[in-house]
């Protein structure tokens, strides 16, 4: 399958600015980027984004993806990044090669239209805006149903995202996702770290880098340091997780949903602490001398 050419244009995750402390102390501070990024899919006007700019074309992708307007990575044929005017220009397969944008394709153009016509404000930081029916494909998405996640690897993940390094550690104000193994001696580690300004940024940004290098969830798990929404439940569930695990809190719609698509979701995790709220059948609890 063809795949898009992409540039690499990440910013820098911090900045040095001069603050004044308790003490009437000026001390050097890190404060975390934000830059407006709008997406153009064939020149036409999709969204802006606020966003840390550590992945600019995985999130443009992982955007078009989870928001279901580009169901074949194939049908994309460049996604370039230009700092200088805050944009991204994701170009169609069909533009390239045949002049024709994928807005002139009236089949194509029907059900995009229907989609971006169609918006619920979300509870997300950096995007707010989700386009189409939230639950049109809820129904249709099949986890695998034999996924173990073990306590042990539970808390392996939370062990590794804690020594982590991160941008939050040096500046704060950012959101965190990591996508981590759940096979073989590479349980629990990390495969993908990602920070955003905008939880739903760092997903998005994660799920693009999936999609790109045609890599499956089934025996994955997906962590993020914010609340896990209703939103943030369907997006795991696209990318075909079966685990989801938070150091926060949940939402009862994302209680819901999760209950209803079978994720085994777990909040509150840290330290050796955590909370087993949606699909129980797939967790295995170890006495505590397996675990010493």
């Amino acid at each position: 399958m063809p795949i898009p050419s992409l540039t690499s244009q990440a910013r820098p995750g911090t900045f040095q600015v001069e603050a004044l402390n308790e003490r009437g102390e000026t001390v050097p501070t890190a404060i975390a980027g934000e830059h407006a990024l709008t997406l153009y899919l064939d020149k036409r006007e999709l969204v802006t984004l606020m966003t840390l700019g550590a992945a600019p074309e995985h999130l443009a992708l992982g955007y078009l993806r989870n928001q279901r307007l580009v169901a074949d990575i194939g049908e994309l044929a460049a996604v370039q990044v230009d700092w200088d005017t805050g944009s991204v220009a994701i170009t169609s397969r069909s533009l390239a090669e045949r002049g024709v944008t994928i807005w002139e394709d009236a089949a194509r153009s029907d059900a995009l239209t229907g989609r971006l016509g169609r918006r619920t404000v979300t509870t997300g930081c950096g995007q707010g805006t989700v386009f189409g029916d939230l639950m049109d494909e809820i129904d249709r998405i099949a986890l695998p149903a034999g996924a173990r996640l073990t306590e042990e690897t539970l808390y392996t993940v939370m062990d590794r995202v804690r020594r982590h390094e991160s941008i939050y550690k040096v500046a704060g104000a950012v959101h965190g996702c990591a996508l981590c193994s759940n096979s073989g001696d590479a349980r629990g580690e990390i495969l993908r770290f990602v920070e955003d300004v905008g939880r739903h940024n760092a997903v998005d940004a994660i799920a693009g880098w999936m999609w790109l290098d045609s890599i499956g969830g089934a025996d994955k798990i997906f962590y993020t340091t914010g609340r896990l929404t209703s939103e943030m439940v369907i997006k795991c569930a696209q990318m075909g997780i079966p685990f989801l695990l938070s150091r926060s809190g949940l939402t009862q719609m994302g209680y819901e949903i999760a209950l209803r698509v079978g994720i085994t979701m777990v909040g509150r995790c840290q330290g050796r602490h955590y909370l087993l709220f949606t699909g129980r059948q797939r967790f295995v609890r170890q006495p505590a001398t397996a675990l010493a």
